[in-house]
């Protein structure tokens, strides 16, 4: 994975409480056993008309949201089920940071375990996103070193985040590569073990 230290997007926003992960990623496209492909079906039943066209009226079809790499929620962002095919989705379809006021537990986790920046801010910090993504073309910058998000207007926002996940974030490591961090001493144990 690669990592994030500092990220410069575009955002798109979606001004929608309690989006669970089946409508993040419906049920029915979870066949697939890699990680990747999940994209084209990302927010599927809200993003396409019953004769499989894009729905015009769909936030992520506007024509300014094109290419973004951003994407502000409101409360409570990826509840429902513990499916870790929703962040793959979000990551497929070009989503590396996302902002709410809250986040499901375990989507969160998925998130960060699977290279995706998620982003608690305040309400009010994130209706003046949502105001501002919802308009127009907007572009903010996520500097994961110093924890702020900005843009270039002059909005500023701090936000936290475990350092463990910062590190693993930063260096673009998974769970996999932690441990593979401590494989001499892992293949001593086992030599040990085996005398």
């Amino acid at each position: 994975m690669a990592g994030i230290v500092i990220h410069e997007g575009n955002t798109a926003a979606l001004n929608r409480v309690n989006v669970d992960t089946d409508q993040i990623i419906p049920k029915q496209f979870l066949k697939r056993i890699e990680r990747t492909g999940f994209g084209q079906y990302l927010f599927y039943d809200w993003r396409f008309q019953s004769d499989g066209t894009n729905n015009p009226n769909f936030e992520l079809n506007q024509p300014h949201n094109e290419g973004a790499t951003i994407l502000v929620a409101n409360h409570n962002f990826g509840c429902g089920s513990s499916r870790e095919h929703a962040p793959w989705a979000l990551q497929d379809y070009g989503f590396q940071v996302i902002i709410a006021p809250s986040f499901a537990d375990i989507f969160y986790n998925n998130c960060v375990k699977n290279g995706i920046l998620a982003i608690r801010l305040g309400e009010d910090e994130v209706e003046h996103l949502l105001e501002k993504a919802e308009k127009d073309s907007y572009r903010l910058t996520i500097n994961l070193q110093k924890q702020e998000v900005t843009d270039p207007e002059g909005f500023l926002a701090s936000f936290t985040i475990d350092p463990y996940w910062k590190e693993m974030l930063m260096n673009g490591w998974d769970e996999i590569s932690v441990t593979l961090k401590y494989e001499e001493q892992i293949s001593n144990y086992e030599e040990v073990r085996r005398s």
